[in-house]
Formats: C-alpha cells, structure tokens, sequence
C-alpha cells in the first residue's frame, strides 16, 4: 500500500480580491482554509504539498540489485557475466555503484514522492547536517558528504536508537501562484457563502437549481451534479488551475510496481 499522507496545514491565502467585510471572523477564514486546502488537495490528484512529515525506515540499493546473474568466485567479490562483441563470455566486476553518468560509487536511497523537502535524517540516533544530502529528481536521496548511507538496520528499535537509519520528509509538489491564486478564490467563495451576505452566492440556497424564470426573464444554470462529478467548481479561477494541472480528472497520482523494488518501512501503529 503506498504512502498518503494528507494536508497538516493549509494552503497560503491571498485576501487581496476577496473584498471580505472588515468584521469577517478570523475563526471563519481559517476554517474554510482548511476545508479548502482538503478539497483542492483532492480534487487536483493528491499531488500538492506539503503534507505532513512522514518517517520511513529506507532500505540502501545494493550495487548488485540490477544483476539478477550476478555470482561470486570465493572471496574475490562480485562478477556479473557478460557476453563480449566477440561473442565469448566473460566476467566483469563491479567495484561500487557506479552507472554510465556517475564516474565514482553513488550512495542513494529512493523515497516514495513527490519529495517536497527532507525534515531530518536519523543515523543511530544522529541527525545529519543538510549540507550531508540531496534529493534528485524521482526522490532520489543522495549522500554528498563522502559517507554512504546504512546498507542495513535494526528494525525492531525504535527511530533515535543505535543501528537504525531513519528519513523524516514531507511530500507534495510546490505550490506556484497559480495554485495559490485557486485556493484564495476558493476560500473567498466559500467565506461568503457561509455568511449569506454578499453576492448572492450563499450556500444555504438550493444548490440544484438548473432553471429559473421570471417576469419574463428566463436564466439557466449548469447542472451541478455534472459539474461535480466531472471534479469541477464552478469557479473559472479554480477550475482553469485544475484543468491545467489535472486535464484527466486522476484522483491519485500514477504508480509503476517492481517486484524487485524495496519500499522503505514505515510505522502504523502505535
């Protein structure tokens, strides 16, 4: 089951073009921020962040986890089998994880993502200096220091205690204006509503309404329930933000399985 952590906090809020009445309770405000946050969160693929930090117990890649034939000749070290241009067999070793980019070992961890930002990380109770790390793209967390991350732990302690190796981070892709500028929007629309005194867009209204006619005037609604089940707002600031980051309507971000990838651990309860 992959990792899901939800929305802590919610979202910044720019008040600028919401023209919200001066006795508007803060209490108001912040409620619909969070509910907001939650519906936005969704509704754009659970892919926005950042969520709440989350620690996992990482499992270092081997230099040998792409060699599914590699063998050993006594105490030599590792051989991987390879067939020549030639056509002969021949064994080749393998000294440190190297790739066709990187020249010298490349110590590294994968972390499930998007990675928005590394809180801590935890070696027998160590906490490491940031300048010790980085996170590559595909949340790829590299060791920079010369040093290499644990090659295995002691599951049953606990996180702080000696031989475990623990990454405290939270995930979530960065928030840009445009993102921002939906949420403000939304949160606007969501304060008035709640009042009922502005711009006659009170949610205690019928919200089915698809048809009204009066004094000869006739005014059509969109049917909300399409709206909704297309995972739309209504609000064109909104839903031009969801349809630029969402255009498939997903409601979680796309996975790719190996059964020969090592998730890292982490703890449910207690």
């Amino acid at each position: 089951m992959p990792l899901q952590p939800t929305p802590c906090e919610p979202w910044p809020f720019e008040p600028d073009c919401c023209q919200l009445s001066e006795d508007t309770p803060q209490e108001k405000i912040d409620k619909w921020r969070r509910v907001a946050t939650n519906l936005l969160w969704a509704l754009s693929g659970r892919r926005w962040g950042p969520l709440c930090p989350i620690t996992v117990r990482p499992c270092r890649r081997s230099c040998l986890d792409d060699y599914a034939g590699a063998v050993r000749w006594g105490t030599a070290g590792p051989w991987i089998p390879y067939l020549g241009r030639d056509g002969k067999w021949r064994n080749a070793r393998v000294c440190g994880c190297r790739s066709d980019c990187s020249c010298t070992e490349l110590c590294e961890v994968r972390l499930e993502g998007p990675v928005h930002d590394i809180v801590s990380v935890q070696i027998g109770g160590e906490t490491l200096d940031p300048a010790a790390y980085r996170v590559d793209a595909a949340g790829l967390l590299v060791r920079t220091d010369g040093g290499c991350w644990p090659d295995c732990q002691d599951m049953a302690a606990p996180c702080g205690e000696a031989g475990t190796f623990c990454v405290t981070y939270r995930m979530g892709l960065p928030l840009d204006e445009a993102a921002i500028a939906a949420f403000s929007a939304l949160v606007c629309h969501l304060v008035k509503g709640c009042g009922g005194a502005s711009c006659g867009c009170n949610l205690q209204r019928n919200r089915n309404v698809s048809r009204v006619s009066r004094q000869g005037v006739d005014l059509e609604f969109q049917d909300p329930t399409a709206m909704y089940a297309d995972l739309r707002t209504g609000l064109p600031e909104v839903d031009s933000w969801l349809v630029a980051v969402n255009p498939y309507r997903q409601p979680s971000v796309s996975r790719v399985w190996s059964v020969d990838y090592r998730r890292p651990r982490t703890t449910t309860n207690p």
